[in-house]
């Protein structure tokens, strides 16, 4: 007969691989949406050559000169709100939501969302390395800290206590999209 200890190792380390399996998927997935949106920033600038050479001849140097201010400025708000792998975090905005941010972030919102939703108070490091299924030990929740402490900064999340996350008044209203 196997040991109740066995037993629950067996599942700890399955249950790890399968975090793992997907932690590797989203880097995947993240490392994909970005080489996307650069594909897709480079058909906006082919639209907008395309658009210029077919003006008529007196908005053409005009056309020219607006559609590089126009690119520069899509580069750099795609530089400043996109997601990207292990990417900077955007500071919050109205209208702007988690989809911005990567992964990582986004469950951190997405926990504190749903502890809001059911009323519950501000989550600690511990407790969300404990939703997320990570071992509670001080890397893990290190990491943790330094993110939401990032996404305090940036105006996403509060700490209403030392060490206590909540989402921000701001971000936590209706048109996040969290």
């Amino acid at each position: 007969m196997p040991s109740v200890v066995g037993l629950l190792e067996q599942r700890e380390i399955a249950a790890r691989r399968r975090v793992d399996g997907l932690r590797e998927e989203a880097d995947r997935i993240q490392a994909e949406l970005a080489a996307v949106e650069k594909e897709w920033q480079e058909w906006v600038i082919a639209r907008r050559r395309v658009d210029t050479v077919l003006s008529p001849d007196g908005a053409a140097d005009a056309g020219v000169q607006d559609a590089a201010k126009a690119r520069d400025m899509d580069t750099q708000s795609t530089s400043r709100d996109a997601a990207k792998p292990r990417s900077q975090v955007p500071v919050w905005r109205q209208g702007m939501t988690s989809s911005v941010l990567s992964v990582d972030y986004q469950r951190i919102l997405q926990a504190l969302a749903d502890r809001a939703r059911l009323g519950q108070g501000p989550l600690t490091c511990q407790e969300m390395a404990a939703v997320f299924g990570m071992d509670v030990i001080p890397a893990r929740v290190e990491a943790l800290r330094s993110k939401a402490k990032r996404l305090v900064a940036r105006g996403w999340l509060a700490e209403p206590a030392p060490g206590q996350f909540t989402l921000a008044p701001a971000a936590a209203g209706p048109g996040d999209g969290s």
